[in-house]
């Protein structure tokens, strides 16, 4: 414990350094900058400032990533409260008050509110990510090739039945992306796979152009497409938050930031579902219910403080299980893997610092966007005045620079088109791409863990079925599956009736 805290204290002081601040600041300011653009996502500026700090170092590559991670999810709320547009999925549950509070000639209020919530609950995340990511490695050193195989299942399983309304379209893009991480030199006899005797194919999609065209060139498609430009609601009130205010909804940033990081603990939730749960947790519990939907401080607080605390949530698991949490996590472990730091059990023993260093990364976010979003807020609401027909042509133009600068090759190029072209059709369809992210990132290590597994087994399956905690993630992906089957649902509702029944008539003899 005293270990880990001196580590924790080196790691802090090791970011006080000017150029380290800068790296912070810049990229919690182009975070914002996208997250404030309706169309653009947290996955989309991850994935591009990935390919621009291949020349820097690890950490400070890293923290640039974690810091546009976090100012991406809390700009979102900018446009959400102004335009009633969510800058990004996450920021979807603060439209309804936020934008209200807008209406009512409080929307300087209601940044306020959003920036003091996210400000505290990304720091309740931080302090999960210190005491619980350590933990749950040491948990994981007790996985082998059968644990691992199930859990990525288990991942792709749940964020294709979470992800969207329709599951089978969620778990049909999920294989989709297992599928795509397939092609080319399998792991352990480098013999070609689905390259149709093409030798370009051979090298397997690489992660950043796939990444760039699933998010970077559908959102350019998708945003040209729709003719719809709303005006934006005047900015007339102070933006610094009341402290009255924020210490009278304490409990509801303390509750809405545990939840926050509970649902970012689950492989592939996302950050929306925080916030959509600590916003149903508030409404049920609060005494002015009517108020929700129409300009309710309580619920606009619980909203930004369950999508920001779960930033840390999703981080934990790719730290300590090499699992991404979210797309936007799946991006930022990707580009951990690019640096040369592998997420999984074994990041405590090859890397014992990192995480700590990344827990200091994220407190340096989380004071980053305080400064941001109330010392800067005018100013940046300027970039929502960039017509779409200039801003489009220059992220299309970073996608392309994006796809060929990670390995200078004009493959990658066309691939990331031809995804790009893909995703952009798919999304009308109502096809998400989370899950297709999910699965290309979890895609090797499921081949490979399913392949070490049968060969430590002589080719039997029985390992992956007998060994207790295999047979639990087993059990739990298989429950998931058949809880979309109706048969399967209702028999689970009349079993979960009667139980309920049956403790009901306990409590009244008992009474």
């Amino acid at each position: 414990m005293l270990q880990g805290l001196q580590d924790l204290g080196a790691a802090y002081l090791s970011f006080f350094n000017p150029m380290t601040l800068l790296y912070g600041l810049g990229g919690a300011f182009v975070g914002i900058v996208m997250g404030i653009l309706p169309g653009l996502s947290a996955t989309l500026a991850i994935a591009l400032l990935t390919t621009l700090t291949i020349k820097l170092g690890t950490n400070d590559a890293i923290l640039v990533l974690i810091c546009s991670y976090v100012g991406a999810l809390y700009g979102g709320s900018r446009t959400a409260i102004l335009l009633n547009i969510p800058g990004t999925a996450a920021n979807a549950a603060s439209c309804a008050d936020g934008y209200a509070l807008a209406q009512q000639g409080q929307a300087g209020r209601a940044i306020g509110i959003a920036t003091s919530g996210a400000f505290v609950s990304t720091l309740i995340g931080v302090v999960c990510l210190a005491l619980f990511t350590p933990l749950l490695a040491e948990v994981a050193l007790q996985f082998g090739a059968f644990e691992f195989f199930w859990l990525t299942l288990f991942g792709v399983t749940l964020s294709g039945s979470i992800v969207g309304g329709d599951p089978l379209k969620g778990w049909l893009m999920g294989l989709l992306g297992l599928l795509i991480a397939q092609i080319g030199q399998e792991s352990l006899y480098a013999y070609d796979r689905f390259t149709f005797g093409w030798d370009e194919l051979s090298g397997g999609i690489s992660l950043i152009p796939a990444l760039v065209g699933a998010f970077g060139l559908a959102e350019v498609l998708t945003t040209l497409s729709d003719p719809i430009e709303r005006k934006i609601v005047e900015l007339r009130d102070s933006v610094l938050p009341r402290f009255r205010e924020v210490v009278q909804y304490r409990w509801t940033v303390l509750r809405s930031g545990i939840i926050g990081v509970l649902t970012g603990l689950l492989p592939g939730v996302g950050e929306d579902a925080g916030a959509w749960m600590s916003y149903a947790a508030a409404k049920s519990v609060s005494k002015e219910k009517e108020k929700f939907g129409k300009g309710s401080i309580d619920g606009l607080m619980a909203a930004e403080t369950g999508d920001m605390a779960s930033i840390p949530g999703h981080i934990i698991p790719s730290l300590a299980l090499g699992i991404p949490g979210s797309a936007p996590s799946a991006v930022l472990m990707a580009a951990m893997i690019i640096h040369g730091v592998q997420p999984g059990p074994m990041l405590m023993i090859q890397h014992p610092h990192f995480i700590y260093h990344v827990v200091a990364m994220t407190t340096l976010a989380s004071v980053a966007i305080l400064v941001f979003g109330l010392f800067g807020v005018r100013p940046l609401l300027h970039v929502l005045k960039v017509p779409r027909g200039i801003l489009m042509p220059i992220v299309f133009l970073l996608c392309t620079v994006g796809a060929f600068a990670s390995a200078s090759r004009l493959f990658d190029v066309y691939a990331m088109l031809a995804i790009g072209i893909g995703a952009y059709f798919l999304r009308r369809r109502g096809y998400e791409m989370a899950p297709l992210v999910l699965g290309l990132v979890l895609g090797p290590l499921l081949d490979k863990s399913l392949r070490r597994g049968l060969v430590l087994s002589d080719g039997s399956l029985g390992p992956f079925f007998t060994r207790p905690i295999a047979m639990a993630f087993a059990a739990v992906t298989i429950f998931t599956i058949l809880l979309y089957v109706p048969a399967f649902k209702a028999f689970v509702q009349r079993i979960r009736g009667a139980i309920g029944n049956a403790l009901r008539g306990m409590v009244h003899r008992g009474a």
